[in-house]
């Protein structure tokens, strides 16, 4: 019997998340923009003919950037959530954790259009939960009637995470109007960044009011602090790009 399989990367997502530290826990908490970059010989539209008839897409795709990643003969049968602080330990095939015996992560977005940019074929997505550069498997019409279950049970996971307030102190906010000028940002980068820090991008087992946290966003080093109720950015400095850019 077989037992592992192969299959062709088609595309890669092109998002604001370049490092898996502040990347929402599930998709659609957030609603930000980012595309598929298709690959040959997927780059074609008439793969695509007929998707506009559907809002929704699933996205199959593989967790890439797993450093722990090990072969069947280190598997783990059992993880620590971060939803459960980090701490408790549960079933491996009873999470969504990227440390599973097959890497492979699965996600439903809003679709935006599909688009011919040059050679290449972009599918606009809203919704994604997916890091920059994230290898897409293969994409399938998200269907209603079907993959809607009104009853479902989700166990640990039953409710989104609370929000916090964003606010911006005064070197942050120096920062912001001077990228702002200079149109390395605009008003939607703002907004898209701050639906990412209300989620508390830290850890469920850190709660240091006083520590500075760094989190890689599009182009940018955003520094942040969080207490009880709010996430104060406290500066925003550019990086250097990246390859793979939205």
């Amino acid at each position: 019997m077989i037992n592992s399989v192969t299959f062709p990367i088609i595309g890669h997502m092109c998002s604001p998340y370049r490092e898996k530290f502040g990347i929402p826990r599930q998709p659609n908490l957030v609603n930000i923009e980012s595309y598929i970059d298709m690959v040959e010989p997927y780059n074609d539209l008439l793969a695509f003919e007929g998707i506009e008839q559907f809002s929704h897409l699933w996205l199959v795709w593989q967790f890439h950037d797993n450093k722990n990643q090990g072969s069947a003969d280190k598997f783990r049968p059992q993880v620590r959530p971060p939803r459960l602080g980090g701490n408790e330990k549960i079933g491996v095939f009873a999470t969504r954790s990227m440390y599973r015996p097959s890497p492979i992560g699965l996600s439903v977005v809003k679709l935006n259009k599909v688009e011919k940019v040059g050679k290449s074929v972009r599918v606009y997505v809203t919704g994604s939960d997916l890091l920059n550069g994230t290898p897409i498997l293969d994409i399938k019409p998200y269907i209603q009637y079907s993959d809607a279950i009104e009853e479902a049970q989700s166990g640990y996971a039953h409710a989104e995470p609370e929000r916090k307030a964003v606010i911006w102190n005064e070197t942050a906010l120096t920062a912001q109007k001077y990228f702002l000028q200079n149109k390395e940002i605009d008003s939607q980068y703002i907004d898209e960044l701050e639906q990412v820090l209300a989620l508390d991008p830290r850890p469920a087992y850190q709660e240091d009011p006083e520590r500075i946290y760094k989190m890689k966003f599009s182009d940018f080093d955003i520094h942040f602090k969080v207490d009880q109720f709010v996430v104060t950015v406290i500066d925003v400095v550019k990086t250097k790009t990246s390859s793979l850019t939205q």
